[in-house]
């Protein structure tokens, strides 16, 4: 049914040669910008370095201990005393406990002080800004009308995923609300943003309670709202409903949820997922109650657009609405973005006992969510006819199994070397895999996204982990929509084979953790 309400033109957009084209989501080894890069060491180089290595370590030991200390408190009975213990003995450990006294939203966040945003910006800001890229980066892909003129970013920390946004719309974005409890994270961000030109109006706020008192309650709409890496420091779990519920309601088209990718973040990004469904489907139905009987023509017309305004989707990466498979499973949703390393990170992060490799791998979770309902779309491979590999060995014509022996044995004349005669890079059997991973030509992608995209129907699985490839046959764990309106999915193994599906099996191989995949 679907299907037959979906333009004509709609169909045909994608063929067995544009399929990989949309399906592809992942991203390639992501290179922090110049700009960006050099902001970081000019705001480095105003800054006192004294024994830094430490206070990145010091900083990355918080992190941990903030896990087991959120565990902690979301059990405890009360969030009433301070969470900074006045008598315990002081020393590293002591100061790497820094939890926030009680705020607007209760005990909220890690307190960051001057050395541990110094060591932010050094060691995590390039990671959290690629995790932001990726993820806004798929947003502007699936939605290629969607242009963002005002955004409201939660937990900004140093601007990461400010300075995310300018990189994927440069053009869009007029206005950007800041809320930022920490003082001396709101300088660092002020700071990294100085000399650079084309800057949208920019506001920052210590909490949603101040940004609301300071705004007229008709600009409170935003086009785009963000919270990344800020729910996981809200141990309570009524508070963060709070907090989402708060940042849906100055909502006006799309918000993203991001954390990191563990468990905990996982968890966190699945409950507010659901709440946020679960909430707009609760006020369709009282809305549908409301307007079953207008008493005149004027409040039927008002009461269906409002009713156009109520109701969520996710637009990634889940390809359904329903309920998340992987709950009360021992399986959790998290996708990885691979960066290069910057040279602040190169500096003066340290590993455990192997050296320092070129690159780094941040594993994220996230959700992005859109108001309205879902559009009915044709599934991309519906009307699609492919061949089984005997089908298309039976069309070869005898010319094409000619071989010529010349082209795959080249002479020795045709070999090229240095010109230098040095000693070139020794190279690794990893390393042509790696780089057909990694390096694929983005010119040409940035030019076919614009005209091929996935859309935003429920054909299109979500590629959960890394596919394993043995032999002729590709297994892949998917998780896709059972239904065509997207109301449930499923998590589920798929097993493409070259003998029944070449086409399909060529686009396996070459799919990777995080792209999508055609129903």
């Amino acid at each position: 049914m679907a299907a037959a309400l979906v333009p004509e033109t709609a169909q045909r957009l994608l063929t067995p040669e544009t399929l990989r084209t949309a399906a592809k989501q992942s991203q390639g080894i992501h290179l922090v910008p110049l700009s960006l890069r050099r902001a970081i060491k000019r705001y480095l180089r105003d800054q006192d370095k004294t024994h830094m290595n430490r206070k990145v370590l010091l900083l990355s030991a918080s992190f941990d201990r903030a896990k087991g200390t959120g565990a902690e408190l979301a059990a405890a009975a009360t969030r009433g005393a301070l969470l900074d213990d006045p008598n315990a003995p002081s020393g590293a450990e002591q100061r790497a406990a820094r939890w926030k006294v009680r705020s607007a939203y209760g005990d909220t966040g890690l307190r960051y002080r001057e050395d541990e945003t110094v060591a932010y910006v050094a060691s995590r800001m390039p990671a959290i800004y690629a995790a932001c890229h990726r993820v806004l980066r798929e947003v502007r892909r699936r939605l290629p009308e969607f242009a963002p003129a005002k955004v409201l970013d939660f937990g900004a920390g140093p601007s990461s995923a400010l300075w995310a946004m300018r990189a994927v719309w440069p053009k869009s974005i007029e206005r950007v609300n800041l809320v930022e409890p920490s003082k001396e994270m709101q300088r660092a961000g002020q700071s990294l943003l100085d000399n650079l030109k084309g800057l949208p109006l920019i506001h920052s706020y210590g909490s949603i309670q101040e940004l609301n008192r300071n705004i007229e309650k008709h600009e409170r709409g935003h086009d785009l709202v963000i919270s990344s890496y800020a729910l996981g420091e809200i141990p309570s779990l009524s508070d963060r409903i709070t907090i989402v519920r708060q940042l849906w309601d100055l909502t006006s088209d799309v918000l993203v949820l991001l954390e990191p990718g563990t468990p905990q973040g996982a968890k966190i990004i699945s409950q507010m997922r659901s709440y946020i469904l679960w909430m707009e489907k609760r006020k369709c139905r009282k809305a549908e109650k409301s307007s079953s009987r207008p008493p005149s023509n004027v409040k039927s017309i008002v009461s269906h657009e409002a009713s156009l305004k109520n109701g969520s989707f996710v637009v990634a990466p889940c390809p359904h609405d329903g309920r998340c498979p992987l709950e009360n499973s021992d399986k959790y949703c998290h996708f990885v973005q691979r960066l290069e390393r910057t040279s602040s990170q190169r500096a003066y992060k340290r590993s455990k006992g192997v050296p320092l490799r070129g690159f780094e791998d941040e594993k994220f979770c996230y959700v992005a969510l859109r108001r309205g309902k879902r559009p009915e779309e044709s599934w991309p491979l519906d009307g699609m006819k492919f061949e089984t590999l005997k089908e298309r060995h039976a069309k070869r014509k005898p010319e094409d199994l000619i071989i010529d022996y010349d082209d795959q044995f080249p002479n020795e004349q045709d070999e090229e070397f240095p010109n230098d005669g040095g000693d070139s890079l020794v190279p690794y059997a990893s390393d042509g895999h790696e780089l057909s991973l990694f390096h694929d030509s983005e010119e040409a992608e940035e030019e076919e996204e614009q005209t091929i995209r996935a859309d935003l129907g429920g054909g299109w699985g979500r590629i959960i982990y890394s596919p394993i490839r043995r032999g002729k046959q590709v297994q892949m764990d998917v998780c896709r929509s059972t239904k065509r309106d997207a109301s449930e999915g499923a998590f589920e193994r798929v097993v493409v084979t070259q003998s029944k599906n070449p086409t399909l099996h060529f686009q396996a191989r070459r799919s990777l953790w995080g792209d999508l995949w055609p129903f």
